[in-house]
């Protein structure tokens, strides 16, 4: 495995990384306990012209200020007061590009995974949707702000890192409706046929 370097998050196009970011790999260590998954869906979020970023139309508040820091820098929020949702940010500082990890296929460390979600059998459910794979790696808020070049969080890629473009499936985003006709936007990456993504294409 060889760890995502820098000039991966600095690219201009956070629509173009979010779909290369299918195949990579989430590595945590977390609590001195390693785990390791697979990303299988993605989501990314176009900054101040998106109507579904956070940082819609230049917004900034102490919720979203990680997603105005350098490239590289892991963006944590919390859904619902209760789910840890992990986001990369691209681009470059000042400009608050993002990319929600909607889903992940489980590598190494699953024990630590069952443990942490309380979980017997690791089945689909374990890392299936943003705020379930958090759980399973140990992903919590007050991580946000942290370099996913740093040693917590971490991107990776290994020889499996590399999908052929016909296996990536594209589609509208989730739960951004209100986001008008940018919740239309083809900006949802996923691994067609793996059965940890979250929801079927036409959702």
């Amino acid at each position: 495995m060889k760890k995502l370097a820098l000039s991966f998050y600095t690219k201009k196009d956070v629509v173009q990384i979010a779909k290369e970011l299918i195949g990579m790999l989430v590595v945590t260590r977390i609590d001195d306990a390693l785990t390791i998954a697979r990303i299988v869906e993605t989501e990314a979020y176009k900054g101040i012209t998106d109507r579904a970023s956070h940082s819609y139309n230049g917004k900034r508040t102490a919720r979203n200020e990680h997603m105005y820091m350098c490239a590289g820098t892991v963006y944590i929020y919390i859904c619902y007061g209760m789910h840890q949702m992990l986001n990369v940010v691209t681009n470059e500082k000042e400009i608050p590009d993002a990319i929600l990890i909607r889903a992940v296929e489980p590598v190494a460390g699953i024990e630590t995974m069952l443990e942490r979600t309380g979980k017997e059998m690791g089945d689909v459910t374990l890392t299936r949707g943003p705020g379930n794979l958090a759980k399973a790696m140990g992903i919590q808020k007050k991580y946000s702000g942290i370099h996913f070049t740093g040693n917590e969080i971490m991107l990776y890629q290994d020889e499996e890192s590399k999908i052929p473009i016909q296996k990536i499936g594209i589609s509208k985003r989730i739960g951004v409706a209100s986001a008008g006709a940018d919740a239309l936007l083809p900006y949802r990456f996923y691994l067609k046929g793996n059965k940890y993504v979250s929801a079927s294409p036409n959702k």
